[in-house]
């Protein structure tokens, strides 16, 4: 568990963002091996401005609450917690794609290809890759007054900045909301206690929202300079109201324990969907692909948290759980730390 209580609204966002995750890459990979659109593409297009951004900023929000701790903790808990399952779950997916490199490339290049994914992260990998060095760098920059990160942040958002590299292109567009979610916390959460407390006014400002992200997405827009930040902004903030939302009736609990666990979906989500998309576009047992997409979303989602419960208490539960070996700290409180 974790060692703060949870905090249903934040579990929600992190489960809509994290479903919107799988959706992309579903539905991205369904088109593309298909050669055609679907109308699941629509609502990724939809997701496209506000999707990485949410996902970043909660990242950020409890940032506070241990930044001042000692390098060795720090590091311990935000830097080799991440990288270990990086490193794991590079292995693991590199063992399904490794046979059809080797065919393709001759062993040395998939060999070549496994060790270049220490410096540019592999696959869908690249969010656990680049979420320490966000980790890493907040805590470098301490020193530096907040104004001036957070300005420097966001003009990286907004330059133009296309090396080709993950991790420099991904680092500029991204960092500025996992500084903005540790430096605004406060409001954030001040937001979602508003939103809880008024529902109707949270409800119109969602609709205004929607028709403004939806008007620049599909009017080209929504990419360009200061207006991409802008949405990206806009859009964390809207998550973070729809899950207030959520969570004042609790609607949608499957919603929430997606978010409590969703490391484990985004570290285990490729391989059965990959496997899925495979089966049911070859097998064209159903045309529609929006609806193809959709059923290899869901088993993206579902499938990772069956395997999470089927290893619990087992000795493969080093999947999910970072074993004591694996600690840098002075004092190994358990035995096993959870993935989140």
């Amino acid at each position: 568990m974790s060692g703060r209580a949870r905090i249903d609204w934040v579990d929600y966002a992190k489960g809509f963002c994290i479903i919107m995750v799988v959706m992309m890459h579903s539905t991205l990979g369904v088109e593309k091996a298909a050669g055609a659109e679907s109308w699941l593409g629509h609502v990724v297009a939809f997701a496209r401005p506000f999707r990485m951004p949410d996902f970043f900023l909660i990242s950020g929000l409890f940032l506070a609450r241990v930044i001042d701790r000692d390098w060795r903790t720090y590091a311990d808990r935000k830097i080799v917690h991440f990288a270990y399952f990086y490193v794991l779950w590079l292995v693991i997916q590199f063992a399904f794609k490794a046979p059809g490199m080797a065919a393709e490339d001759g062993v040395a290049g998939a060999l070549g290809q496994f060790l270049l994914a220490f410096i540019e992260p592999f696959g869908t990998l690249w969010f656990i890759y680049l979420l320490p060095i966000f980790f890493a760098v907040t805590k470098l920059l301490r020193g530096v007054p907040s104004w001036i990160v957070l300005l420097a942040a966001a003009v990286l958002e907004i330059a133009p900045i296309h090396t080709g590299w993950t991790i420099p292109d991904e680092f500029a567009s991204r960092f500025v909301y996992f500084y903005a979610g540790y430096l605004f916390a406060p409001q954030v959460f001040r937001l979602a206690a508003t939103v809880i407390a008024q529902p109707a006014l949270a409800v119109l400002g969602l609709v205004a929202w929607g028709l403004i992200n939806g008007l620049a997405v599909f009017g080209g827009v929504s990419e360009m300079p200061f207006i991409g930040l802008g949405l990206g902004i806009l859009g964390a903030c809207a998550v973070v109201a729809f899950s207030a939302l959520l969570s004042k009736a609790d609607l949608m609990a499957p919603l929430r324990y997606c978010g409590e666990h969703s490391i484990v979906i985004y570290l285990a989500f490729f391989l059965p969907m990959a496997a899925t998309r495979v089966l049911l576009l070859r097998t064209g047992v159903i045309p529609d692909l929006g609806t193809v997409s959709l059923i290899v979303t869901a088993v993206g989602v579902i499938a990772p948290l069956l395997l999470y419960w089927a290893v619990r208490g087992t000795r493969l539960r080093f999947l999910f759980e970072r074993p004591g070996w694996a600690r840098i700290d002075r004092v190994k409180a358990q035995e096993f730390a959870p993935a989140e």
